[in-house]
């Protein structure tokens, strides 16, 4: 069989860089991976709003994964026939693994008295609040506030109370992870989990190939893509240690932060260079 790779990239501070969310040192490689036909499919925390700009000033066509692996957007016509358990909107196949934002709202409503003032989130902050807290531009912090799945929590508090709070999130079945910035609220949906179900899907699409994943990421929230990938690059932050694996084989660390690091491991690993 023919053994083809599949790279799962993490896009703030890994693609993206921490602080000025450029990706210019990773073009040469990028280029490379498209020559090759090697799909690069972000994998990230952002927005299907977001996504529309960042794929296309990127350069991708591919399949991507949004807010921390509650929907896949598949674009129509990428696989023969649109995949099962998929549904078709604004050109894509969707294959969707939460509930609806409206639905996680509700529950943080549920707990605002008992945290008043301890936290805050997109659909109760202002477009100027978002830009402070994440360094965006104010058009780029109006796609990022269009959520569509989960939602971003900006944590106020001391660490004691954030951890009431995490345990009063799941025991009313939510699924809190922390990104870089974020902790964001969804359901049973992790990077992880969209990435082994997009991975058999281009298996079962693709006769007589297997694939290898390689997946990149440097926060908590790419933890479960990690573990879940053949094999696992974390990117070094500058800001944040390294995500903690209980993956022990095929583990590489980079020397150096996001896109550099990002173009250093895929050159290395896939181009032997």
């Amino acid at each position: 069989m023919n053994n083809e790779i599949l790279v799962f990239s993490d896009l703030d501070g890994t693609l993206l860089d921490h602080h000025t969310y450029s990706f210019a040192a990773a073009v040469p490689t990028l280029t490379k991976l498209a020559e090759q036909n090697i799909p690069v499919i972000p994998t990230t925390s952002k927005t299907y709003a977001e996504l529309k700009q960042i794929r296309s000033d990127l350069g991708l066509d591919t399949p991507f994964i949004v807010e921390n692996g509650a929907a896949i957007f598949i674009p129509v016509g990428f696989f023969n026939e649109q995949p099962k358990d998929t549904v078709a909107k604004n050109g894509f196949w969707i294959k969707e693994f939460s509930k609806p934002v409206a639905y996680w709202r509700g529950l943080l409503d549920t707990l605002k008295g008992e945290f008043s003032g301890q936290f805050n989130h997109f659909a109760n902050m202002t477009n100027a609040q978002i830009v402070d807290a994440t360094g965006l531009s104010q058009t780029q912090a109006e796609l990022a506030s269009a959520r569509e799945y989960g939602e971003p929590i900006l944590w106020l508090g001391d660490q004691d109370t954030k951890n009431l709070f995490l345990k009063a999130l799941e025991n009313l079945g939510a699924k809190p992870l922390q990104g870089g910035r974020f902790l964001h609220l969804s359901g049973e949906c992790d990077k992880g989990k969209a990435l082994i179900w997009l991975k058999k899907l281009f298996e079962s699409t693709k006769a007589n190939k297997e694939y290898t994943s390689i997946a990149l990421g440097d926060g908590q929230n790419d933890v479960a893509m990690l573990n879940a990938a053949d094999i696992a690059v974390r990117i070094l932050s500058p800001v944040n240690e390294p995500p903690i694996l209980t993956k022990e084989n095929d583990v590489h660390t980079t020397k150096r932060f996001g896109p550099e690091g990002w173009a250093d491991s895929l050159n290395h690993i896939i181009f032997n260079c």
